[in-house]
């Protein structure tokens, strides 16, 4: 035995052997179990490490703590799980399941009305045709295809496998301009071939109901529309891209009113009606290895009689008007930098966004 052993007996040992001390109060008796089940109430129930000796389980459904019989004849936790004495299930009777099932019924009916009444009140400010809010969008966006990864076409001539993923997407984008599928009179007319004027079909929330598109032939892509050579000029070199505006209802975009803001290079393009697109080398160092580049399409540019947009909605059938571009005589082996332009007054040109008004290819072409 240690020393502090022998000097410092326990408090076990103490309160065994010390005399009770008649002002001490007298020791609280246990609360009386009904069976199984034991409520606290009135603050009268006892410590909880009582009712825990006792195996108790505290259940989140009202303060009640549920005991295990000691007896296994008593049921057990069936008796717990339903008690045929009392009627109750999970230490609840019917009326008392029924009242709180009803409270959250209705407490969650209130919490639903309430937000199908407030997305009922902002869909009544929100149009059917156009978006409420366009204060983000910088019109327009330019984009061609193919459209490769880090806008890079690159491939080798005398290797079809390298090049068929451009020619395939080429095909797509013109399936839908084939003439065979632009012969219902109900959902297109003819607006001409030569660039005029916008064509005005009515106000977005008028009930003329859904708009008729313009006729837009691939074969005014020339030698780019796939007719008559399928491999849209990849096979030579001189290989073709697709090149559009991006929808935006309701846009309608305005051709340049004067040449200051257009390269003296380009402003031979500028005509009445079209919104011209222009491509030159991007780096200085890339100058006379770009060679020609020739432009197919109605006026060589973007017709203003395919604006405004309608939307999905009134205008399911519109054909965006494409520019079809050539570049005819690219250096080969060489990595070449082509930047395309559309100029007008209400077209704008982003630092951060490539695509806004413009964009980028690069082109390296081997022939090895």
């Amino acid at each position: 035995m240690s020393l502090q052993q022998a000097h410092c007996p326990s408090v076990t040992s103490l309160a065994r052997t010390a005399p009770p001390r008649p002002d001490w109060p007298a020791p609280r008796p246990r609360p009386a179990l009904r069976g199984n089940l034991w409520r606290v109430s009135g603050g009268v129930a006892g410590p909880l490490y009582e009712a825990a000796e006792r195996g108790a389980v505290l259940l989140p459904l009202g303060l009640r703590i549920l005991t295990m019989p000691s007896n296994k004849d008593d049921g057990g936790w069936k008796k717990v799980l339903w008690d045929s004495d009392k009627g109750e299930f999970l230490g609840r009777t019917g009326g008392s399941w029924f009242k709180i099932i009803g409270f959250y019924i209705v407490f969650y009916g209130c919490l639903a009305g309430i937000f199908i009444g407030t997305i009922q009140a902002l869909l009544l400010t929100v149009s059917d045709y156009k978006p409420t809010w366009q204060d983000r969008v910088s019109p327009p966006g330019l984009s061609h295809t193919p459209r490769a990864l880090k806008s890079e076409v690159f491939y080798n001539r005398n290797d079809p496998e390298t090049y068929l993923p451009y020619t395939k997407a080429l095909r797509n984008i013109l399936a839908k301009y084939n003439d065979e599928m632009q012969r219902d009179q109900m959902k297109f007319e003819d607006c001409g071939e030569e660039p005029g004027e916008y064509k005005n079909r009515g106000d977005l929330e008028s009930d003329i109901g859904i708009r008729k598109a313009c006729r837009f032939s691939r074969t005014l892509m020339g030698p780019c529309s796939g007719t008559v050579d399928p491999d849209f000029g990849f096979k030579d070199g001189t290989p073709c891209l697709i090149v559009k505006l991006n929808r935006i209802v309701s846009f309608v975009p305005k051709p340049p009113s004067s040449n200051e803001s257009i390269p003296e290079e380009a402003q031979p393009k500028v005509q009445p009606n079209v919104i011209p697109i222009y491509c030159t080398n991007k780096r200085e160092e890339d100058a006379g290895l770009t060679g020609d580049v020739k432009y197919y399409g109605i006026g060589e540019g973007f017709p203003l009689q395919y604006y405004p947009y309608y939307g999905k909605l009134l205008h399911p059938h519109y054909l965006q008007p494409l520019v079809a571009l050539q570049f005819s005589n690219l250096t080969m082996n060489t990595d070449l930098r082509i930047e395309c332009k559309v100029f007008g007054d209400n077209i704008l040109y982003g630092e951060k966004d490539r695509y806004q008004g413009r964009f980028e290819v690069k082109f390296s072409i081997t022939s090895l």
